[in-house]
């Protein structure tokens, strides 16, 4: 893992805490920790991915979640979907990375890029 942790602000915390659950439930990322209008989602009880109420810059944000398999990002897709998310590139290969990159990029209710990758052979 390269990061330890990322916080990003939202402009309706519990549409946001609504959507993170929906999409990211097929990668097995869960909601760890929650206070005063922030929360930290991640597995085994280590929260990695934080959202807090705020105000949203103009910066461009992407924030990738390691899918473990094909299935995984598709179900992600589908998931972030069906909770809401804007269509950024549906399911598939992307060799341009590199030939085994698997991914799905949707954009949350603030505009964020968030993507679910495999970059295992199939």
């Amino acid at each position: 893992m390269i990061l330890d942790h990322i916080t990003v602000s939202v402009t309706n915390f519990e549409r946001s805490k609504t959507f993170y659950e929906r999409s990211l439930k097929p990668l097995d990322i869960t909601v760890v920790a929650q206070f005063d209008g922030f929360a930290g989602m991640g597995k085994n009880g280590r929260p990695q991915f934080w959202f807090a109420a705020g105000t949203i810059g103009a910066h461009k944000t992407h924030i990738a979640f390691v899918a473990q398999t094909r299935a995984e990002v598709d179900a992600f897709y589908a998931a972030a979907i069906a909770a809401g998310g804007r269509d950024n590139g549906k399911p598939g290969l992307r060799t341009m990375y590199h030939p085994t990159y698997y991914g799905a990029f949707v954009f949350d209710p603030d505009g964020y890029n968030v993507e679910a990758v495999c970059h295992a052979a199939p």
